[in-house]
């Protein structure tokens, strides 16, 4: 990311605020464009970004009629033309309307949910309303349920995605919901199949949300997703995987065996560090492999940095996905050491690299960080 990068004011801006002021005005002859723009850009650059989608919902809905029955209709006007249904992925839509859910959400939430619902339904297919429909799960989850039932056979992707990823336990940014882990999983049984990567993503990345407490819960469903034969199994095979990324990296035998990685296999390993290990520099190591007969494995390595304060911080990092195959397999990875990253500051000192075959730990290595 370049330096002085802002996603908030890439997000939204003053060019941001008239195009969507710009929109309201054409539904609405009433509408104050101008006044509106200078209200949002009054307070907006001194606002962080969830802070933002707040304001411009408040504002926006200065302009519009109390009532949801009478301000739906503009809101509905308004609105741009749907995403491109000839895309399949990566089509999240333009964060300028994340405020419209949250001011629907707002004004819909004790006396006019089914409204409520029906607008972010219209909304979601220009951008996505995960968050927005949160609260409705909330405070109305059987209502919500029904509706999302209905939604998980909707024509548009956009709409299908929003079950699974509005239903999410752990959705970034997302207010956290009352549904218990696995309650969504009859609708995930309906979306787990679908033609689109972007409704399949957010089902893997709900069930990876799930094996943080019930993971074999997710290796369950897996199971009886491969048994159905719903999914092509190329896809469903890439879900699984990006599904039990987490259990990967802690090395869970079930998630290993469930991804065609045997956890007993006799794999013989070795790790031998090249060099010196420097902040803003790299740690080069290689990593030889040996087995008695043809084995897949699933290679990570684990580096155990140095906290401030004495702790340790282990990290786990993606090797390779490779097969043994009557020879012995050399590796070689060169770990960038990055000195000015701001998320995590690299501390000198003593360390250790592990290396972690099909989910177990098989050979390591001590080294010095150094300064």
């Amino acid at each position: 990311m370049a330096s002085g990068f802002s996603l908030k004011d890439q997000l939204f801006n003053a060019g941001k605020t008239r195009y969507l002021a710009g929109l309201f005005a054409g539904a609405d002859a009433g509408f104050d464009a101008e006044r509106f723009e200078a209200q949002v850009m009054a307070q907006l650059p001194e606002l962080e970004l969830k802070e933002r989608i707040t304001w411009i919902a408040e504002v926006l809905a200065g302009q519009l009629p109390d009532a949801l029955p009478e301000a739906a209709p503009v809101i509905l006007r308004a609105l741009p033309p749907t995403l491109d249904p000839a895309k399949t992925d990566d089509d999240f839509g333009d964060f300028i309307f994340a405020p419209l859910g949250e001011l629907v959400a707002a004004h819909a939430m004790e006396d006019h949910p089914e409204l409520g619902l029906d607008l972010l339904e219209d909304i979601t297919q220009r951008f996505s309303m995960e968050w927005a429909v949160r609260p409705f799960l909330n405070r109305w989850p059987e209502l919500t349920l029904a509706r999302m039932e209905a939604w998980a056979g909707h024509k548009n992707y956009h709409v299908r995605r929003l079950v699974s990823e509005g239903t999410r336990p752990r959705l970034p940014w997302g207010q956290a919901v009352g549904l218990a882990p696995g309650e969504a999983l009859p609708l995930l049984d309906r979306l787990h199949g679908d033609s689109t990567r972007y409704v399949t993503r957010s089902v893997a990345n709900h069930l990876n949300d799930i094996t943080k407490k019930n993971p074999d819960l997710v290796l369950d469903r897996l199971s009886a997703w491969r048994a159905a034969g719903r999914q092509d199994k190329g896809e469903l095979d890439w879900m699984a995987a990006h599904a039990l990324r987490r259990l990967v990296k802690a090395g869970h035998p079930g998630a290993m065996t469930m991804l065609g990685f045997d956890p007993e296999a006799p794999v013989e390993a070795a790790v031998e560090i090249a060099g010196e290990a420097r902040i803003g520099g790299a740690l080069e190591f290689a990593v030889t492999l040996d087995a008695p007969q043809r084995q897949p494995v699933l290679v990570d390595y684990i580096i155990h940095f140095q906290r401030p304060g004495g702790k340790v911080s282990p990290k786990v990092h993606k090797l390779k996905q490779a097969v043994i195959n009557g020879a012995p397999l050399t590796l070689k990875k060169k770990h960038k050491l990055k000195g000015d990253a701001t998320t995590f500051r690299l501390v000198p000192g003593a360390h250790r690299l592990e290396l972690q075959v099909n989910g177990r730990i098989c050979a390591a290595a001590e080294f010095d960080l150094l300064g």
